[in-house]
């Protein structure tokens, strides 16, 4: 009899392993998506860094211009910030949707409620940080557009050449 019961426990310890690793693959994502989050920011305070310094030495319109780029940046990065604390919160609730399944199929306890409130925490906090990232993204691309028109129309003023204003 013992022996009928060891293969059956041993394949309900297996499987409760199995559920309660499934959420790490989305953790492994997320992980991925704060990596990518964090890379960006580095790019726009090294941006501020390189606009701070040069408005130091900028005097009139360029210096209105400088201005209005490091608030694009400040927008930028406030979105970042915005995309990571998503994303962590993202990371904390599959962890706890992890734990919830382990320790709940350990207890045989019934804890559907808490886990379908972690794991959907988890996805709401991932699309969430996202749709700031999009939003940041969004911002990034009007500001190179904004760079592109505002060099064309230095080199029109320069050489006289057309310039498209089409946005």
């Amino acid at each position: 009899m013992l022996e009928s019961t060891v293969p059956n426990s041993l394949d309900s310890t297996a499987h409760i392993i199995q559920i309660a690793l499934t959420p790490i693959f989305l953790l492994s994502g997320i992980a991925t998506l704060l990596n990518v989050f964090g890379t960006r920011l580095a790019r726009v305070a090294d941006q501020a860094e390189r606009i701070s310094q040069a408005i130091a030495g900028a005097s009139g319109p360029e210096q209105h211009r400088l201005a209005h780029r490091m608030n694009a940046l400040r927008r930028r990065s406030l979105a970042l910030d915005a995309a990571v604390i998503l994303g962590a919160l993202g990371g904390v609730a599959t962890c706890g949707a992890a734990l919830t399944l382990f320790v709940g199929a350990l207890r045989d306890a019934t804890v559907a409620n808490i886990l379908f409130l972690l794991f959907g925490l988890a996805i709401l906090c991932t699309l969430s940080a996202l749709m700031v990232f999009g939003f940041e993204m969004l911002l990034s691309s009007r500001g190179i557009r904004e760079r592109v028109a505002v060099r064309q129309s230095e080199v029109a003023e320069e050489t006289g050449a057309p310039v498209d204003t089409r946005r």
